[in-house]
């Protein structure tokens, strides 16, 4: 068992998150920072996830109660601690409507760990229907939700389950003598069903092969395809029974098996299908899960209550079953999905497309009439009033949550209807209480919150503007009034209560402290707390209050893009940008600063006269349940990465900031950091230490021949940074200066060195293409020799071995260069070349990172 390990964990753009279990797997300095964070924390914290961050002294402390629990958990708590300041940031996301959740949760344990085998084959569930795809849509609960859906899946337990039949039961509906009914086990569809999509992703589904749908219920899978002009055809025993069955390259048998309750029939469905395959049949079926329990047992598996029948197989059963019955083994591709190669040529084309990565399919989606409904819903039959009249009923629920309160029957507008086809107004409330459940407990529970605070303000703003309420006043806010204050009097006595505490610095700061820990806004210090002018109504009331006192002369602060509060001063500033949410770094136009005390207006233009500033780290003005928070967040992460400037305070000045985007290699292209196409300078710095024509005129050949051997390629010289930032330099650091004797190497360079050398393998050609075009070595990166002059290059290696992320390294003896090389993937494989005492060639051996780190000695 490996101990001290700094690169445990699960590494995220810079980032690396691990289980408090695996806390003793750290490297020593890992574990003392962790412990010098813990300190800054309140004792009473919850956590059980350890985020680090590796560019700078910053660990936050994660609380995922559910985490062994829940397949995907969420994230409930965050402490950030920035270790050079001592300064703790706490945050809480019990009531986001979409906070972060989790994935992959076996890389944060050690490898080890009892629950470590049961979340990898989760991962490999969710890798192999496609969810981890495209990781910007993956990281909060409503995008990782609407991806569920897409992909046909719900998750239960930890496993996957296709999306295909009925699985819900109420026992007591169950007519145990009547006919089974497989054609109600049909759904309509708005999206390809789970197989079809696992066909999509491995591009079968363009447009060259013919597809045959057996059993496709109500058509939905046809249509889409032939919306995509595919050659696709279907039948099905109820919805199209009089439909030829056609051969085909594919055919989809798509969650049919399951819903038939005789063994025989089954068998001669599955052979019938496989028949018509001349390349392909895809078999899917509902797996055992949580959610599908009910039922009484019929046969091999459950009558439903709408007398349909469901089997339920595990995925070995399910693999056991097909293979016993087609005499041909099939492949998993997914939870309760599988292909049957009809020939050896089908299955070698499909692990050949398996072995590339694919970009994501295009999604299908159905072509639906303005006039047509949404797909039904099944409904349990205690609920089916909800479902019959679910327009009226949600109509109903969301006045409710817009009053904070039960409305009066006057209230409410289509009270007629309510009465004519729900029975009563009564009646519909608790049906309505009953469907929502628990999550509808606590959204009635914030919506009285909320309109308890609307009311506080409203008469805080009427006691600061010296008018009366409105006579006569309305109903509803008469009735407001009654409910959440009990009389008008007290109504006023709390607003202007609430209206004297904008003066009042401690109320500030506690207010603004509160706010940053739901995620409302950037607090700095106890100086100022930062937020879009979309969250003001989210803010607690005297933060709202302070914000329409201060804003009375300006008017509606929603015009700016972002508000921000002086805690200490009594002043708001109000900032617009040229363009807030569709860039990732926007400029300022204009800043206001209103004096709350005097009313004093003050206003700043920035243009030709004044530079726009940049505002950086967009993300931290943000919440994450507005548009592209997602987005915005991951390009800020990678920004912190890049080391291109301070961003603790207002940040560097357009111009150094692009400069050092340019000396590092990067530019920004929408909400993304891409690497440069420009070609540099060779005097520009590579690194700390050295320039890119050290690493390009280093060799002795090139040296006395002169050859012109400047990269082409962009990519070539990004790759030459790389290499001096993750490997070169830190071995400057701790050794001091190296001698580089082998660097870059073009192709005319290559032909006039007499030793013999690899450029398919060595990576000193980098990215650089050969006449035809194509890379001449496939594994990218760039590479280099140099030897550490009066050090023994065994303990050198040794050291880079266990602290650098490297991709290749060749030793070659204590006295002679060592050859590293840095990709984007390394792959930290160490070579050792000893010479053969009968011919004096090189001999290669191979060592893992770990044998190579026990030995001793040099091996030469």
């Amino acid at each position: 068992m490996e101990k001290n390990n700094k690169f445990v964990g699960k590494k995220i753009a810079g980032y690396r998150y691990l289980h408090t279990s695996a806390l003793s797997e750290l490297d020593d300095e890992s574990r003392s920072a962790v412990r010098k964070a813990e300190a800054k924390i309140t004792p009473e914290a919850q956590y059980n996830v350890i985020k680090i961050r590796e560019s700078a002294p910053e660990i936050s402390f994660l609380n995922y109660p559910t985490f062994f629990e829940e397949a995907f958990p969420i994230l409930e708590q965050s402490w950030k601690v920035n270790l050079d300041t001592g300064q703790c940031r706490y945050r809480v996301y019990s009531e986001s409507n979409n906070p972060p959740i989790l994935h992959r949760k076996e890389l944060l344990l050690p490898s080890y760990h009892p629950d470590y085998q049961r979340f990898l084959e989760l991962t490999k569930e969710a890798e192999s229907i496609g969810l981890f795809d495209d990781t910007t849509r993956i990281g909060f609960l409503q995008d990782w939700n609407r991806l569920l859906e897409l992909k046909g899946y719900e998750v239960s337990e930890h496993a996957l389950v296709p999306l295909a039949n009925e699985t819900t039961e109420n026992l007591s509906a169950i007519e145990s003598g009547s006919e089974i009914h497989r054609h109600l086990t049909a759904l309509t569809r708005t999206q390809l069903s789970a197989p079809m999509q696992s066909l999509a992703r491995y591009g079968y589904l363009d447009q060259t092969r013919s597809v045959f749908d057996y059993g496709c219920g109500k058509g939905n899978d046809v249509q889409l395809l032939k919306d995509s002009n595919i050659n696709v055809a279907g039948w099905d025993p109820y919805y199209s029974p009089s439909a030829e069955k056609k051969t085909a390259d594919i055919v989809n048998l798509g969650f049919v098996i399951n819903v038939i309750e005789v063994p025989e029939e089954r068998h001669l469905v599955l052979t019938s299908a496989y028949e018509l395959a001349s390349e392909i049949l895809v078999v899917s079926a509902m797996l055992e899960n949580a959610n599908a329990r009910g039922g009484l047992p019929f046969r091999d598996g459950v009558r439903t209550s709408r007398n349909t029948f469901q089997k339920y197989f595990s995925q070995g059963e399910l693999a056991t079953y097909i293979e016993s019955v087609l005499r041909t083994e099939p492949v998993p591709i997914a939870p309760g999905i599988f292909y049957a190669f009809k020939t050896d040529a089908a299955k070698t084309d499909f692990l050949a497309r398996k072995s590339v990565k694919r970009s994501r399919p295009r999604l299908l989606r159905a072509k639906r009439p303005l006039n047509s409904q949404k797909p039904e819903r099944r409904t349990p039959p205690s609920l089916r009033k909800y479902e019959n009249n679910k327009d009226i009923f949600e109509k109903l629920w969301s006045t409710w949550l817009d009053f904070g309160r039960k409305p009066k029957p006057s209230e409410i507008e289509n009270l007629n209807d309510i009465r004519r086809f729900l029975g009563s107004y009564p009646a519909a409330l608790r049906i309505l209480e009953t469907v929502k459940d628990e999550e509808g407990a606590l959204a009635l529970a914030r919506a009285e919150q909320a309109r308890k605070d609307d009311l506080i303000v409203q008469f805080a703003e009427l006691r600061f503007f010296r008018s009366a309420p409105p006579r006569p006043m309305p109903d509803k806010l008469k009735e407001d009034v009654r409910h959440f204050c009990g009389t008008l009097a007290n109504a006023q006595t709390i607003g202007e209560d609430h209206l004297v505490q904008v003066l009042d610095k401690s109320a500030i700061l506690s207010a603004c402290i509160e706010a940053s820990e739901q995620g409302l806004g950037w607090l700095h210090d106890d100086h100022s707390l930062q937020l879009h002018t979309e969250l003001i109504p989210r803010l607690p009331p005297v933060l709202r209050i302070y914000i329409t006192c201060a804003s009375s002369l300006f008017g509606d602060p929603s015009s700016a893009d972002l508000v921000k509060i002086h805690i200490r001063s009594g002043k708001l500033s109000l900032m617009s940008y040229d363009d807030f949410f569709g860039k990732a770094i926007p400029k300022m136009l204009v800043r206001t600063k209103i004096n709350l005390r005097n009313q004093r207006i003050d206003v700043y233009q920035y243009g030709d006269e004044f530079a726009p500033p940049n505002l950086y780290l967009k993300s931290r003005y943000m919440h994450e349940d507005q548009e592209n928070y997602a987005e915005q967040l991951r390009f800020d992460e990678a920004l912190e990465q890049l080391g291109v400037g301070d961003f603790s305070g207002f940040g560097p000045p357009d111009r150094d900031f692009q400069n050092a985007l340019r000396d590092k290699r990067w530019a920004i292209e929408g909400h993304s950091l891409t690497r440069s196409t420009e070609i540099p300078n060779l005097d520009h710095p590579c690194g700390q230490y050295f320039k890119y024509r050290d690493l390009i005129e280093c060799g002795e050949t090139q040296k006395s021949l002169k050859i012109e051997n400047h990269p082409l390629q962009p990519e070539t010289y990004t790759a030459l940074l790389d290499l001096a930032n993750n490997l070169i330099d830190p071995i400057v650091d701790y050794f001091g200066m190296i001698k580089l004797t082998y660097g870059f190497c073009s192709s005319e360079l290559s032909k006039n060195i007499r030793r013999r050398i690899a450029p398919k393998l060595d990576q000193h050609a980098s990215h650089e293409l050969n006449r035809l075009g194509n890379p001449i070595c496939m594994r990218g990166g760039a590479a280099v020799d140099f030897i550490v002059e009066d050090e023994d290059m065994f303990e050198v290696s040794q050291w880079i071995a266990e602290n650098l992320e490297f991709d290749r390294m060749y030793f070659y003896g204590q006295d002679r260069p060592i050859h590293v090389s840095f990709s984007e993937t390394p792959a930290k494989q160490v070579t050792v070349m000893k010479r053969s005492s009968a011919n004096e060639r090189l001999i290669p051996r191979s060592y893992s990172l770990n044998d190579f780190m026990d030995l001793d000695n040099s091996p030469i």
